[in-house]
C-alpha cells in the first residue's frame, strides 16, 4: 500500500496520540514532542476480518502498531500451505523483526478479526529510536520477548506428539492470548492445525477425545477448559 492511499483511507476525525488510551509500552515513554511527532505522520485505518494487512516479500514502508484485534503472522511453505507462526494481540508492532533486519517483510498478516491499526512513518519511528533510549529499550524487550516466545514454542511442538501439541495449542490461547479458561477460538479447524503442524482430521480428533474425557467443553469454536491442571500434564509429557 502507498503512502498517498494510506494516508488518504485515514480516518478524519481520530484521537490524538497525546489522547490515546490504546498507546504501547514503548510509545508511553515518549515526551509530548515525540509523541506530536508520532501523531504527525501516521494514518488510522480499520480492516476486517480475513483483509491481509502485510503480504510477505513487500518492502517495509511503515510501522504497523496494532491497536484493536487479533492478527495472524504466517508464511506459506513450499507445497503452497500456510504455516501460522503466532498469533498477535492488540497493542504490539508488526514485523519489526523484520524491520531490523533486510527491511524486507519476511512474514505475512492477516485480521483474525475486525481490527485497527495506525500505519506510522518508519523514518520517525527509527529516529525515534535512535534519539531515545528508553524507547529503543521497550522496543528491543518487545522483540526479544516475541522471539523467545516462539523459539521455545516451537522447540516445545516439534518434540510433542499429537496429544501434547494439541494441548499446547489449547493453553496458548488460554494463558497468553485470551487469559481465560473460556475463549473462542479465532479461526478454522484448518488454521487451528496449521498453528501446530498437524492435519485438520488429527487435531480435530483430539479435541473430541478431550471433551469425551471431561478435559474440555467444545462448542463450535467456544472451548471452556473443565481440568487446566490435566491438560498442563498431557501438554508436558508430550
Amino acid at each position: 500500500m502507498q503512502q498517498e492511499g494510506i494516508f488518504s483511507a485515514a480516518h478524519e476525525e481520530r484521537i490524538s496520540c497525546q489522547d490515546c488510551k490504546e498507546k504501547s509500552c514503548a510509545a508511553a515513554v515518549l515526551n509530548l514532542h515525540e509523541i506530536d511527532r508520532i501523531d504527525e505522520n501516521r494514518a488510522e485505518i480499520d480492516f476486517k476480518k480475513g483483509d491481509i494487512i502485510v503480504h510477505a516479500g513487500t518492502m517495509i514502508s511503515h510501522i504497523i502498531y496494532l491497536k484493536s484485534g487479533l492478527v495472524k503472522e504466517y508464511i506459506k511453505t513450499g507445497d503452497g500451505r500456510e504455516q501460522i507462526l503466532q498469533i498477535v494481540k492488540k497493542y504490539s508492532y508488526l514485523g519489526m523483526s523484520s524491520l531490523f533486519g533486510d527491511r524486507i517483510n519476511h512474514y505475512s498478516y492477516a485480521a483474525l478479526e475486525d481490527i485497527k491499526v495506525c500505519y506510522i512513518d518508519l523514518n520517525v519511528f527509527t529516529n525515534l529510536i535512535r534519539e531515545n533510549g528508553n524507547f529503543a529499550y521497550e522496543i528491543l524487550v518487545s522483540v526479544s520477548r516475541d522471539s523467545l516466545n516462539n523459539f521455545h514454542r516451537f522447540m516445545s511442538q516439534a518434540q510433542k506428539k499429537t496429544y501434547g501439541r494439541v494441548a499446547d495449542a489449547i493453553l496458548y490461547f488460554s494463558k497468553f492470548i485470551y487469559e481465560s479458561t473460556e475463549f473462542e477460538i479465532p479461526f478454522t479447524r484448518q488454521e487451528f492445525a496449521d498453528l501446530i503442524g498437524m492435519a485438520r482430521e488429527s487435531t480435530t480428533r483430539v479435541l473430541i477425545k478431550f471433551k469425551e474425557e471431561g478435559i474440555l467443553d467444545l462448542e463450535g469454536r467456544l472451548i471452556r477448559i473443565r481440568k487446566p491442571e490435566l491438560l498442563q500434564q498431557i501438554s508436558k509429557i508430550g
